[in-house]
């Protein structure tokens, strides 16, 4: 494996009564694509803000860029949130934006480039995710695929090195998801990135990412690549890759406890 971009040792997270996540270890590797899978409700989303330092361990670290986030000071986080894209589930396109100043607006939150450059730098990025012309388009004007390019070019506008994904393929068609699914390969090769992407969709995963987590009951139970997990003859592991409704993964909610098929906020 490569050398590690991102490492998250041992860690554990609480929310009121209800254990997320539990002696979670993993590292993602430098340059690669890698998915943390899992039914709803078991934590995903949470690992991506631990990531981002959005929110704190109660128990583990978190390192990126050899950096643990949980000590880093405000100015320091901000400085390493410099270093991660972010791609959320809808988009999050500033619906009172044009297409131009949506992608612009990193640059101009972060950086005193000029406007010339700042022009030179989305137009760049338009047509590297093939929407040259788009850019006086307001939101509303986009359809889900369109959207979701926009919000790609927006995540990767400051040349990060980590790009974190949140279901990027939720709600789009057939030909949308594969278009989304060939530019983030494309883009992560093309920009030498890591991307971590939160997902249930295993068929989408297993054309894209190098390396899968796979959570469930709060607990990492496999990791490998797509083709490995495929062929696991864990049960647990089985039921989640094939979509089978028997098996040891519950989809009923029992309050007060983990429960890896339960719809819950810390998806």
């Amino acid at each position: 494996m490569k050398d590690p971009i991102i490492r998250i040792r041992n860690v554990s997270f609480q929310r009121d009564d209800r254990l997320i996540l539990d002696d979670v270890s993993m590292d993602i590797p430098r340059g690669s694509i890698v998915a943390i899978m899992g039914p709803s409700g078991v934590g995903k989303t949470t690992v991506l803000r631990l990531i981002s330092g959005q929110l704190q361990p109660a128990k583990g670290s978190i390192e990126v860029n050899g950096k643990e986030v949980s000590a880093l000071s405000r100015r320091q986080l901000y400085e390493c949130r410099k270093d991660i894209g972010v791609l959320l589930q809808n988009g999050a396109l500033f619906t009172d934006l044009t297409v131009f100043e949506n992608i612009a607006t990193p640059l101009r939150e972060h950086t005193r480039l000029p406007e010339e450059t700042i022009r030179e730098r989305v137009m760049a990025k338009l047509d590297s995710v093939g929407l040259a012309g788009t850019e006086e388009l307001m939101p509303h004007s986009l359809s889900g695929g369109m959207a979701r390019r926009v919000a790609l070019a927006r995540a990767v506008i400051l040349n990060p090195k980590i790009v974190l994904f949140d279901e990027p393929m939720t709600g789009l068609d057939p030909i949308a998801r594969s278009t989304i699914s060939r530019l983030i390969r494309e883009t992560n090769d093309q920009m030498g990135l890591t991307s971590v992407i939160v997902t249930h969709n295993v068929e989408q995963m297993k054309k894209l990412v190098d390396y899968c987590y796979i959570l469930a009951t709060a607990k990492l139970i496999a990791q490998g690549t797509p083709q490995e997990l495929m062929h696991s003859d864990d049960p647990a592991v089985d039921q989640f890759m094939n979509g089978k409704v028997e098996g040891p993964i519950s989809f009923r909610y029992l309050p007060g406890k983990t429960d890896a098929g339960a719809s819950q906020s810390g998806s």
